[in-house]
């Protein structure tokens, strides 16, 4: 077991440059991340057999903390390291997209609550906040019988989403992770924390009318495709959703130096090839060819290391 702490926390710390190439809060520290990474997979058998198994994992995890600028503090609840489908990744709560929606300014502040049956419940038009009163030590509210989201914008305007527990429902059942729970009885977060991915979906739908922030988009894309959150496959595969493209290009797009760039184009290959999206890797190969010709351009290399990163990463 030792050893296999001493591996991984050497896979983590040797993200250090990655994780300050593609950062984008600087509120965040890589050692304080770093340290909190360590000891969520260490402190479980299996997250550790996972991390041994599937090492890259681990990295693209540090890589997409960076890169969506969240936190795996466990006071803040924004974000976990889980062991899901043989690798590790990263999982967002919905605090954590809260949190990023109003650390860009997007919003003032939200809230997201479940509703249930003997709750009173009513909206109050377009520009109000709704209206939600319960006894908070009755010992059984009823059953769970749906889901709202309000926020306040940087404007003063207020914007509630609500969603029915049918609705939310019917989101669950589409989704890869849900599809793998009822197929092969693989635990989700959908079994062991219904109430907290209600309140994610509902989360996830009321954005689409928030200040659009490029953060809480990316985390989202990141969701709905490595998460497992979003429409299962139908074929069988792994999802080719063209957000995971575009996620995986920006993170190129902000890569500072061409060894940066290798690392992005190491570990984008390998998603979309499990993938099997072809026409997406070309796409993808051919703006990191464009940022390789830009840092070339910067830094004056010698003529034809645009193409050895490619070559060296095939």
């Amino acid at each position: 077991m030792s050893q296999a702490v001493a591996i991984i926390s050497q896979d983590i710390y040797a993200q250090r440059n990655q994780f300050a190439n593609v950062l984008t809060d600087r509120s965040l520290n890589f050692e304080r991340e770093a340290e909190f990474a360590i000891q969520v997979i260490t402190s479980s058998e299996y997250a550790t057999k996972i991390a041994m198994q599937n090492r890259q994992s681990v990295a693209n995890a540090i890589t997409n903390i960076a890169a969506i600028g969240i936190s795996l503090n466990p006071a803040k609840k924004q974000a976990y390291l889980v062991p899901r489908d043989g690798r590790i990744c990263l999982d967002i709560s919905y605090i954590g997209l809260m949190d990023l929606a109003m650390s860009t300014g997007a919003i003032r502040w939200a809230q997201a609550e479940l509703v249930y049956a003997a709750d009173a419940f009513s909206l109050n038009g377009f520009d109000k906040p709704p209206t939600h009163s319960y006894n908070p030590f009755a010992k059984d509210r009823g059953e769970v019988i749906g889901v709202y989201v309000v926020v306040k914008t940087a404007d003063g305007d207020y914007l509630t989403e609500t969603m029915s527990m049918e609705d939310v429902n019917a989101i669950r059942d589409r989704s890869s992770a849900w599809k793998a729970w009822v197929s092969k009885n693989k635990s989700c977060p959908w079994v062991t924390d219904p109430g907290e991915m209600a309140k994610k979906t509902v989360v996830k739908r009321g954005y689409k009318y928030w200040p659009k922030t490029e953060r809480l988009e990316q985390a989202i894309h990141h969701l709905n495709t490595d998460g497992g959150e979003g429409l299962a496959s139908l074929s069988g595969s792994a999802p080719t959703d063209p957000e995971m493209v575009n996620s995986w290009i920006a993170l190129a797009q902000k890569a500072g130096s061409l060894e940066a760039l290798t690392d992005v184009y190491q570990q984008a290959t390998a998603a979309l090839k499990q993938a099997k999206d072809a026409t997406g890797h070309a796409r993808f190969k051919a703006e990191v060819t464009k940022r390789a010709d830009a840092l070339k351009a910067q830094a004056a290399p010698i003529e034809g290391e645009s193409e050895e990163v490619l070559d060296g990463a095939a």
